[in-house]
């Protein structure tokens, strides 16, 4: 229940959109969820029920910390999906809260709740302990703190957080709050977040093809698109023809930014002659279970096959690539890392050579800590010693753990979280039509089943199955380069990868950055570099013919 407080208005002052009262002695701090600073000048007396607003920790007496959620009346229809408030310690002025990461990943508190058809102006009653990490609201300290409602539009929020059509209230602050006795307080999802706008540079193209296969798996169209970067040359000579860089972003990224970022930089580094002149296809792997990371998938459906039967076809007949296996060339970040490694082994005769960086895990003997060929198996959660296994890694020391980023997006969602990607790309399909769960997310306790079913998707189990037929065909081709200090350790994997290549006297370039991590694995011009690699395989210098 909302407490009510009457006082009379010259013991009140307004600062800021904050209203500072006196309460048992002390000083409390009113923020308004609604209210403008014109209405509280013109009150005499001041009924806290009546304005719904809140007294962060004044009522000694009411319950446990609650939540009414409000959907603003701006709202034109009833609106559905995942409803998360965020709670956390008081901070300077923002937008919006976002989970926490790393070692500050249980600051941020994460409630959720599915909710349907709710009308413009209608409220929900929400209950922060039912679905929540890491632990229920109320059993917070004393403190300062602040909330913020947001309603997940299209169940994406784990994959790369708030997106266009999703609809947030302020952030709010609490200072001097006591969760387990500050009753209920209403938030209003009053802001929709706008759609993105961007505006391609000229030789700058989207591409959108509708692939028959997918669609054919799906039963509806799917469609394959890409941000297409052309050279600056291309306009000039109209009969040269180009090498094709295949590009793919880690998780978490979309055709949008790729569009807006990652396409322009491309364009420029051409520009100043920082890159070599070729066509560059930008991919976007995004999808409803995270990254597809064109692998074929009994879930996501043959995204590999429709790349190379369909999409690549496709690029060569709309624009003037040189259309041969040392001109289509592979690079990729993390999960587009994993992509690129994945494409290159698994069509060789199709792509000319590969530049992984940082790929998601290549040998599943190290899960990023869990060993999935082992037996009997590990659990997911916990190391044989009782210690948990880590995931991120920052500055040198290990800062949050597998159970916690499972747990914490088990609460953001079922779809489109990291570990929920891997297994709509690596799990068997389950009775109810979804992906297999690899591990029970409350225990961590590994499905054999699953865990069997993944081996398919492993990159060195691929090369011991094959060598014999692999081995000519990538030779000199693949060129893994990793930080010595991967944020998610992902250089363990890629170590064990390389001594399975020796192991096979298979010829793969394995380069470890030193002190680099996931991200800063790119200092140093690493991309250049790579360009200029991808240039040397396509466009080869004549060899010197020695006189006789």
């Amino acid at each position: 229940m909302f407490s009510t407080l009457i006082i009379s208005q010259r013991e009140c002052r307004l600062r800021n959109s904050t209203l500072e009262l006196p309460w048992k002695g002390k000083t409390r701090r009113i923020q308004s969820v609604h209210m403008k600073s014109h209405w509280i000048r013109g009150l005499l007396l001041l009924t806290l029920l009546t304005v719904g607003i809140q007294i962060a920790g004044a009522d000694s007496e009411g319950g446990p910390l609650r939540f009414s959620v409000r959907v603003g009346a701006g709202e034109k229809s009833p609106v559905s999906g995942r409803l998360l408030i965020f709670f956390g310690p008081l901070q300077s002025a923002s937008e919006e809260m976002t989970p926490g990461f790393g070692v500050d990943t249980e600051k941020i508190w994460i409630a959720a709740r599915e909710v349907t058809d709710i009308a413009p102006g209608s409220t929900i009653e929400f209950n922060p302990d039912e679905l929540v990490f890491p632990a229920p609201f109320p059993t917070r300290k004393y403190g300062d703190y602040q909330v913020m409602a947001l309603l997940d539009i299209n169940h994406d929020y784990a994959y790369s957080g708030s997106a266009p059509g999703d609809i947030r209230s302020p952030v709010i602050s609490l200072p001097g709050l006591d969760p387990a006795h500050a009753g209920t307080m209403e938030l209003v999802l009053t802001t929709r977040i706008p759609e993105t706008k961007y505006n391609l540079p000229p030789g700058v193209e989207m591409v959108d093809f509708v692939s028959p296969l997918l669609s054919a798996f799906w039963g509806r169209p799917i469609h394959m698109r890409a941000v297409v970067v052309l050279p600056p040359s291309y306009s000039v000579d109209l009969k040269t023809t180009f090498p094709t860089v295949y590009w793919t972003h880690g998780f978490g990224n979309r055709l949008n930014g790729i569009a807006s970022s990652d396409g322009a930089q491309v364009q420029k580094k051409m520009a100043d002659g920082k890159y070599p002149a070729m066509i560059w296809v930008m991919l976007d792997e995004s999808c409803a279970g995270g990254t597809h990371e064109f692998a074929d998938s009994v879930n996501n459906g043959p995204w590999g096959q429709a790349l190379v039967q369909e999409f690549v076809p496709y690029i060569e007949s709309k624009y003037r690539t040189d259309a041969k296996r040392d001109s289509r060339l592979l690079t990729g970040h993390s999960s587009g890392g994993w992509a690129v490694l994945w494409l290159e082994v698994n069509y060789p005769d199709v792509f000319g050579a590969s530049w992984p960086v940082s790929p998601d895990p290549s040998d599943f003997r190290n899960f990023t800590g869990p060993n999935l060929l082992t037996k009997p198996l590990p659990n997911f959660y916990r190391q044989p010693n009782g210690r948990p296994w880590p995931l991120v890694r920052e500055h040198g020391k290990d800062t949050m753990s597998w159970e916690q980023s499972a747990k914490q997006e088990r609460i953001l969602g079922e779809y489109g979280g990291q570990m929920a990607s891997f297994e709509w790309v690596f799990s068997p399909r389950g009775k109810d039509g979804r992906p297999m769960p690899l591990f029970d997310r409350q225990t961590g306790v590994i499905d054999p089943a699953v865990a069997k079913a993944w081996e398919a998707y492993d990159i060195a189990e691929i090369l011991r199955k094959n060598a014999d037929r692999l081995r000519p065909l990538l030779d000199g081709r693949i060129h893994l380069t990793v930080g010595t200090e991967d944020t998610f350790h992902l250089d363990e994997s890629a170590r064990l990868l390389e001594e399975t290549a020796k192991e096979l006297n298979m010829n793969i370039q394995f380069t470890y950055v030193p002190g680099k991590d996931h991200m800063s694995v790119y200092d140093d011009n690493l991309d250049e570099k790579i360009a200029a690699e991808m240039d040397a395989v396509a466009r080869p210098k004549a060899k010197a013919v020695a006189a006789p």
